[in-house]
């Protein structure tokens, strides 16, 4: 099944927001804190208020969504410059993609080109401009004027902010394409190889559900790519405890299995987690999504994994409408998901939505 379609590119991008929203109100919660609040189930449905958001909001994203949306854009702006003047470096256009992220937070970059990168369309969403909780590694190395490389690290986090952020890379590219600038992307904020890793592994999921694969055939066609990295074994470990996990028909999902793979805070975990959400849920985004937040961890980056990949494969159909009704810039995240699969169009409007310098 070719799933290059607006109904599954904009599923990803609506389906990984939604998972971000829900678990952004108990990403600071432990389990039994998560039980106490909101029942024996956990968290069923949008709380009032999110964490790093505005009080009362329901259905708010988190810098997960603000991210991920900044790396499609980037992307997007590469296309575009790559088809005007024929040459582009990539990840330098989505560097800047970044720092117009960081400008929405508050803060600003020591790189030469902080002043130049505020144009385009998705910096101009108000809604963007509000801090929601962003991670600190980000911070930091955006801040710095410097764009890490796998090459020249500017770090040795590998915490999950570079893969929460990398589903629209599978939208993009496939295979080991996908892979490898997955990895890129991710390493222009975190400097170790989980963090990285991690990230080229998702965006290969991603592409090859595109692409018509079944989630663990996906899985299973990234694997052979991880294992010619080196430093894989953090990243392999937390890929293949996850699919043993899925796999065995004697132990059910529950808060307390998705517990065994991590809290999340760490990219291999937030992917293994995510997978293993992702396995198990059948077809059923509601119930891998729900399952992916509620745990004592890092819930809205791995409700937003999961719903990048639950939405990838289901479509938007397959996320519940209630959900998508409430979801904030829900429009806007769909129409960027759109522009993602139609890459390029030879007309004024499409390069001043996208400048490609």
């Amino acid at each position: 099944m070719n799933r290059k379609t607006t109904e599954h590119y904009a599923g990803c991008l609506l389906g990984g927001a939604v998972g971000d929203a829900l678990g952004a109100a108990i990403e600071f919660q432990s389990l039994d804190e998560i039980r106490s609040r909101y029942g024996p189930a956990g968290l069923t449905d949008y709380a009032a208020a999110h964490s790093g958001g505005d009080s009362g909001a329901k259905g708010g994203i988190t810098d997960d969504t603000q991210m991920t949306l900044f790396t499609a854009e980037g992307l997007l702006r590469a296309y575009c410059r790559g088809m005007q003047r024929g040459f582009v470096d990539p990840l330098s256009v989505i560097h800047h993609a970044y720092i117009r992220w960081l400008h929405t937070q508050g803060f600003r970059s020591r790189s030469p080109f902080d002043a130049a990168v505020d144009d385009g369309w998705l910096i101009t969403l108000q809604a963007l401009h509000s801090p929601r909780a962003p991670g600190s590694t980000c911070l930091s190395a955006l801040q710095s004027g410097v764009m890490g490389t796998i090459a020249a690290p500017l770090n040795s986090s590998k915490g999950c902010g570079g893969v929460m952020r990398i589903a629209p890379v599978g939208l993009f590219w496939e295979g080991a394409q996908a892979f490898d600038m997955g990895c890129e992307i991710a390493a222009i904020t975190h400097g170790h190889p989980s963090g990285y890793l991690s990230a080229g592994y998702l965006a290969c999921v991603i592409a090859g559900i595109i692409a018509g694969e079944s989630i663990r055939g996906s899985i299973d066609a990234a694997l052979p790519l991880l294992a010619g990295r080196e430093n894989r074994e953090e990243c392999w470990r937390a890929i293949t405890d996850a699919v043993r996990l899925a796999d065995d028909e004697s132990v059910a999902p529950a808060a307390e299995v998705v517990e065994r793979l991590g809290q999340g805070w760490v990219a291999e975990e937030a992917l293994a987690i995510s997978l293993y959400c992702a396995l198990v849920a059948r077809g059923d985004f509601s119930r891998g999504v729900l399952l992916a937040v509620n745990h004592s961890g890092d819930s809205d980056s791995t409700g937003a994994i999961t719903g990048n990949i639950l939405g990838a494969l289901l479509g938007t159909i397959g996320v519940p409408s209630t959900w998508l009704e409430e979801l904030e810039l829900r429009e806007e995240i769909a129409s960027l998901a759109g522009d993602l699969l139609t890459r390029f169009r030879d007309d004024d409007a499409w390069r001043a939505r996208y400048p490609g310098w």
